[in-house]
């Protein structure tokens, strides 16, 4: 569990003012969260375009983006300067295209305003951008989750530190540069970067990247649906580098579909492999190719803590080992989540995922399904689930307790860093899943049988997308707890 992120508590958005242009939206708009806001156009047009079915867009301004490239943003709008609306859509247009250029996820506050004169718009979007370069100190914990690091015995040797640098907004492109440099108990050298979009309509993207990792410590086991690990003092019983490059094709941000391929070569010794055979299928050492397509259908109204909407994504990838003689590994998941607002501050979401692993013989490093990073039924924390099918069910209602708008904290003299944005919902939440595997080990117990939790917690939602859960879970099995996350959770 990351926790360099607690710097980003000194972080902080604010709200671009207004030009005397007519703003959208209820008094004080701009202090609500960007889930929260409504668009409230009919009024305005009854007073300055009274009578017109349709309005033309007569200009689109921007004001605020300093360093983000002016084609950036109109590459992610569905109007255009001519173009004819309807006025019984515009509102909904309008706010569609606002949360367009909020999603793009550089910007603290979106502000839309806009006139209208003889059924001539004029659109501004008024910015308050990010800081963009984050020199990230790394603290984290060489486990799961917490609580499988509480569980340690070595636990405070088990700690990783160093530091994360990241650049987002490159070059005022939507570009992305990190950089990971990570010591301690696992290292980690990385290097990476994205670009969302190049050319004039910013459609076709590419994405190109390396990383390595060392560790003392392999799990190499699981019994009793938890992890046995091997720790190795004077070498590295696992040792891992890939590279990567890819396409990506994007309409906007909620659109994206990615073409991506991975080479990767792992190594263990000969330690690991005397005590699980089967942890690389009797070899030390492996090496392979992954190409994965796969489809984002992205309709939440913000990503970091969606209240409306819808999420989609579908992926299907391709394994050929080069190196061994194992069969090649085809795995297909689907995600799908939608989100309702119920009104007077209630909110519920239901949503899914799954996935289907396809090979003759699989590797025990490849049987990974819940409790690890990827996928997880809340409750059961402290345990892994080995299988090559699995699926999750997640549902919760959410009530908001309180709503700060943007606390002022004048820190220092800078608009981003005098106001904090603060959200605290109140959560219940069900969880069920399940992981299918043909042949199990004795000593576990969890594949092939249902799994099911259930619990309350509180989510604090602040700025720069972050998202903090403090959850009480219990499952089916008699085990649960406290868990404190740094995600949302479905």
């Amino acid at each position: 569990m990351r926790l360099g992120f607690l710097v980003a508590v000194l972080w902080l958005a604010t709200a671009v003012s207004g030009f005397g242009l007519a703003p959208i939206g209820r008094p004080h708009a701009a202090f609500l969260p960007d889930s929260a806001r409504r668009a409230n156009v009919d009024s305005l047009m009854l007073v300055q375009c009274p009578g017109y079915q349709t309005v033309r867009v007569a200009q689109i301004l921007f004001v605020g983006n300093d360093v983000t490239k002016e084609r950036v943003l109109r590459a992610e709008l569905d109007i255009h300067e001519g173009d004819s609306l309807a006025a019984s859509s515009l509102a909904r247009r309008l706010e569609q295209n606002r949360r367009r250029l909020f999603n793009l996820q550089l910007f603290n506050q979106v502000n839309l305003q806009l006139t209208c004169r003889a059924g001539e718009l004029i659109i501004l979007f008024s910015l308050q951008e990010r800081w963009y370069t984050f020199p990230v100190p790394i603290f984290s914990l060489a486990d799961r989750n917490f609580r499988s690091w509480l569980n340690r015995p070595d636990r405070w040797r088990r700690i990783d530190y160093g530091i994360h640098l990241s650049r987002y907004n490159f070059r005022g492109r939507n570009e992305q540069l990190m950089a990971n440099l990570q010591l301690g108990f696992n290292r980690k050298y990385e290097l990476f970067y994205v670009t969302p979009g190049l050319g004039h309509r910013r459609r076709l993207g590419l994405s190109a990247g390396a990383s390595l990792f060392q560790s003392h410590t392999i799990d190499y086991r699981t019994s009793e649906d938890r992890l046995l690990a091997y720790r190795a003092d004077n070498t590295f019983p696992i040792q891992r580098w890939y590279v990567t490059g890819g396409l990506r094709w994007r309409r906007t941000v909620q659109r994206l579909t990615t073409l991506e391929a991975i080479y990767t070569e792992e190594r263990i010794t000969d330690s690991v492999r005397q005590r699980n055979p089967e942890y690389f299928l009797g070899a030390t050492r492996r090496n392979y190719l992954d190409v994965v397509l796969t489809r984002t259908l992205n309709r939440r109204n913000t990503f970091a803590y969606p209240l409306t909407g819808s999420y989609l994504q579908a992926s299907l990838g391709q394994r050929f080992f080069l190196s061994s003689s194992s069969a090649p590994l085809t795995t297909a998941s689907l995600t799908y989540a939608r989100y309702f607002d119920l009104g007077h501050g209630f909110y519920y979401s239901a949503g899914g995922e799954g996935r289907l692993r396809l090979s003759r013989r699989l590797a025990y490093a490849d049987s990974h399904a819940l409790g690890f990073r990827q996928a997880l039924v809340r409750g059961y924390d402290a345990f892994v689930i080995d299988g090559r099918h699995y699926g999750v069910l997640r549902q919760g209602f959410s009530l908001r307790l309180f709503d700060a708008g943007r606390l002022n904290v004048p820190v220092l003299n800078d608009a981003r860093l005098d106001r904090i944005p603060l959200v605290l919902y109140l959560n219940t939440f069900a969880d069920a899943g399940f992981v299918a595997e043909r042949s199990v080990p004795a000593s576990n117990h969890l594949p092939n049988e249902l799994l099911a939790s259930a619990g309350m917690g509180l989510h604090l939602v602040t700025y720069y997308d972050r998202v903090f859960t403090f959850e009480y879970a219990r499952t089916v099995h008699g085990t649960g707890g406290f868990f404190l996350r740094t995600e949302f959770p479905l």
